[in-house]
């Protein structure tokens, strides 16, 4: 009989391997039957039965292993593999914060850094935060742009997220806070079916300092999340969204599993499933893909 809940260990592959004594605690801790090997000596999954009173809560098992750099994900067994991914840009899919690295490249990076932490950590309006942000590039070169992009880093595993999802049947969307400039680059590189971001205007080649659409803000993910969701066929709870920042919370608390990645302790706060230290590949991991069905 299949157990109803399942505890998946991941090694940050940066810092080190999963130990056997540590997947030996963490089997006494939730009870749990013979592991499984998802990818030897980074994941495994550990079947187990429902949390019961006294058992340890999902934030004490994370704790038990943060100083391996060990993420910990406790999750029901049924409906694992989601079909459909929503997944945040900056500091997810991607290292950078790309309107960060563009402000830096036009020298006003400080004061553009300052809006961007106290919006992501909740402290400011998104909306208003990201046209503070934009008028501060007025009157400079567009074409730096093309700098920022050249010098962007993808996150461990950020290929292999989409691509494998993709294999699966499932429908992928990078949405993001961004610009569009970006997020369509992202996109493509990664093979994301569907790409959605803010976009700036620009004329003769140089930045007005407003955005020529709407702002797509938190509740524009969610809203994005659930049409992905409808046109696919399956519920909010068939769905997996990713993210680091407070504009992301709408859409990580809608869907069936939604992940901080990394992320701000605003987020880490509210979104109780984490990964905190190994790449993106853990998200696969927690839907039961072991490492051979990876496609990258």
């Amino acid at each position: 009989m299949t157990l109803p809940y399942v505890l998946t260990l991941v090694a940050d592959r940066r810092s080190g391997t999963l130990s056997s004594a540590a997947i030996d605690v963490a089997r006494t801790m939730v009870k749990g039957s013979q592991p499984v090997v998802l990818s030897p000596g980074e994941a495994v999954e550990i079947p187990c039965p429902a949390p019961t009173p006294g058992s340890p809560t999902p934030a004490t098992i994370r704790a038990a292993f943060a100083r391996q750099k060990i993420d910990a994900l406790l999750l029901k067994t049924r409906g694992r593999r989601k079909a459909v991914l929503v997944a945040d840009m900056d500091s997810t899919i991607l290292g950078n914060e790309t309107l960060d690295d563009l402000a830096d490249l036009l020298g006003c990076g400080e004061e553009v850094t300052r809006i961007t932490e106290a919006s992501m950590n909740g402290e400011l309006d998104f909306a208003a935060s990201l046209k503070a942000r934009v008028a501060l590039l007025e009157g400079k070169p567009a074409s730096l742009l093309e700098n920022v992009w050249e010098n962007v880093k993808f996150n461990d595993g950020a290929e292999t997220l989409v691509r494998t999802m993709r294999a699966h049947n499932a429908r992928t969307a990078l949405i993001s806070g961004g610009f569009t400039f970006f997020t369509q680059r992202v996109a493509e590189h990664c093979g994301f079916d569907e790409n959605y971001g803010n976009v700036v205007d620009i004329r003769d080649g140089i930045f007005t300092g407003q955005l020529a659409a709407p702002v797509l803000g938190p509740e524009s993910k969610r809203d994005h999340l659930e049409k992905m969701a409808e046109a696919r066929g399956v519920r909010l709870g068939a769905a997996l969204t990713t993210g680091d920042g407070a504009n992301d919370l709408p859409m990580l608390h809608a869907a069936g599993l939604g992940i901080a990645f990394h992320a701000k302790p605003h987020v880490r706060a509210e979104i109780e499933t984490q990964v905190n230290f190994a790449g993106l590949r853990t998200h696969l991991f927690a839907q039961g893909y072991p490492a051979s069905a990876f496609v990258s």
